[in-house]
């Protein structure tokens, strides 16, 4: 992506985006309408906006662009995110191959009843001839966040522009529906995983997925792989943005329906956007920003369906074995998560702690195994506030641990068994194997139909100074195929056991591993 791998190896990736700026000339930039550069309004070129880590958001395309006649532009890669709150507050957002004028969203209870139409937001992303793979190239993103919603009720949206009406009888094919989160607490569903990229198998996963009639679905990072190195370094000249395009496409039979809540991972680091290597991300994304600090972690962020409380957070901020954003935060991100644990342990209107994110804590995977930056910063505060499941990709494998205190199994958790998280500990789950190349394990393979039992698997740690080779016995399913996780959420009533049954499931549709996890009602 520009910069020679010999610096690359010493920058971080603040340091590698100042470089790709300065490499690339300001003519091309505002020829391309780099966003993260400067940002064009009213037709001038509007300087110093260059230190800011995030794209240039905007009402219009870029002056530069040439509008083309709206009839011949048709939306695509919808996706759904929740705002902060679910059960009032959705963004849709989508992509248009080329500028379009007026962009909006119609939205209504009926498809015949589209009348209230909503200006959208254009965010354009520009990658300059030299950056990677992708040539010069601009994309065209459309956000629009839609409030006030009614709490669990069902809303049919079309999106458009100038030309292009998704009312119109003909193009009544193009509309979604969505549905918002209830306003007390009743059963529902969510799926999980991490490291889809795009490809047949991440394709499979995804009509999976569907048919599980998820309320939400959560991409525990490295999305698109449009960075294939993975590094957070500029030196990969395998970066093509244009993957972005065809993962939005390939997720959207999807994500145009359920809301697709991704926390970022180190393949998702872009450096050429802003110092922080998420500009891109910010550009193609819309979601909940009560988080820490959505300048410099934008992935970080938290929402309540039902009684049950999800955590999103950026494990590059604390991550030894890929260091390019070590410390982003500066203790902030780990500060919040306190907090919200705190609070959502404490509310009388959430029994279960959900928290997803990328780098493992807990995987015996040949290839990264676990991440000591984790275990250092976040897995005391999961034992502390008793979190009920965390889940993680990184690792393209399935695996799911015993329960875990203190480094340690306090209760072997056999397939189709049950986890009290208030007595016993934490059950970590690893789901990285969405669609990208399956890595390996060191131990068999154990899992639902074909349990193999082992006392000890060798791995190793990622610690600051290195691996550390470690030997341990928390391995309790290990599944080396594609697949994803289904967690059904029960309610019960105040003193009942209301449980997330948790259920691993393979590209094939087949089951290869269940157990429950249980907690008294409040």
């Amino acid at each position: 992506m520009g910069v020679p791998e010999r610096l690359a190896e010493k920058m971080s990736m603040a340091e590698q985006h100042e470089y790709l700026r300065a490499t690339f000339s300001r003519r091309n930039m505002i020829r391309g309408g780099a966003v993260t550069i400067g940002a064009v309004a009213g037709g001038a070129f509007v300087p110093g906006v260059a230190q800011a880590a995030l794209p240039a958001r905007r009402t219009s395309a870029p002056a530069s662009a040439e509008k083309v006649d709206g009839a011949l532009v048709a939306p695509f890669g919808r996706h759904l995110a929740f705002g902060n709150d679910p059960r009032t507050e959705m963004t849709v957002s989508w992509q248009v191959p080329a500028a379009v004028a007026k962009p909006y969203i119609r939205i209504g209870a009926h498809p015949w009843d589209l009348s209230r139409k909503i200006d959208a937001e254009v965010r354009t992303l520009y990658t300059p001839a030299g950056v990677g793979a992708s040539g010069d190239h601009t994309q065209y993103y459309l956000h629009a966040k839609l409030t006030h919603l009614r709490p669990g009720r069902t809303y049919y949206y079309g999106v458009g522009h100038a030309g292009f009406d998704p009312a119109a009888p003909h193009l009544l094919g193009t509309l979604g529906t969505f549905t918002t989160a209830p306003s007390r607490a009743e059963p529902f569903t969510f799926t999980a995983f991490g490291d889809e990229g795009v490809g047949y198998h991440g394709l499979a996963n995804d009509a999976l997925l569907l048919a599980q009639n998820p309320a939400f679905h959560l991409h525990a990072g490295d999305i698109a792989y449009a960075d294939p190195a993975g590094q957070g370094k500029t030196a990969d000249t395998g970066f093509d943005s244009r993957i972005w395009d065809q993962f939005l496409a390939q997720t959207e039979t999807v994500a145009k329906q359920v809301p697709w809540m991704p926390a970022y991972g180190n393949h998702d680091m872009e450096a050429w956007y802003s110092p922080n290597g998420y500009g891109g991300e910010e550009a193609r994304w819309t979601l909940p920003d009560n988080g820490p600090d959505k300048a410099s972690l934008p992935g970080v962020y938290s929402f309540v369906h039902g009684n049950t409380a999800v955590i999103s957070l950026d494990a590059n901020d604390i991550s030894f074995e890929i260091p390019a954003n070590l410390g982003i935060s500066g203790g902030t991100q780990t500060t919040w998560l306190e907090t919200q644990l705190k609070k959502y342990r404490a509310s009388k209107d959430v029994d279960f702690i959900v928290v997803f994110f990328h780098h493992c804590a807990y995987c015996t995977s040949t290839a990264h195994a676990s991440e000591g930056g984790v275990r250092q910063e976040w897995v005391p505060l999961f034992e502390k506030y008793t979190v009920d499941l965390v889940i993680n990709g990184h690792n393209h494998q399935y695996e799911r641990t015993d329960v875990i205190k203190n480094n340690a199994v306090t209760k072997k958790l056999p397939i189709g068994g049950t986890a009290y998280p208030e007595t016993d500990g934490v059950v970590y789950v690893t789901a990285g194997a969405a669609g990208r190349s399956l890595y390996a394990f060191s131990a068999p393979q154990s899992y639902e139909g074909h349990e193999n039992e082992v006392e000890s698997v060798a791995s190793f740690v990622n610690l600051k100074d290195g691996r550390q080779n470690e030997t341990v016995t928390w391995s309790r399913v290990r599944y080396l195929d594609y697949s994803f996780l289904r967690v059904d959420v029960t309610p019960a009533p105040k003193g009942r056991l209301a449980t997330l049954k948790v259920r691993g499931i393979a590209e094939t549709g087949e089951e290869v591993d269940h157990f429950t996890v249980a907690r008294r009602a409040k």
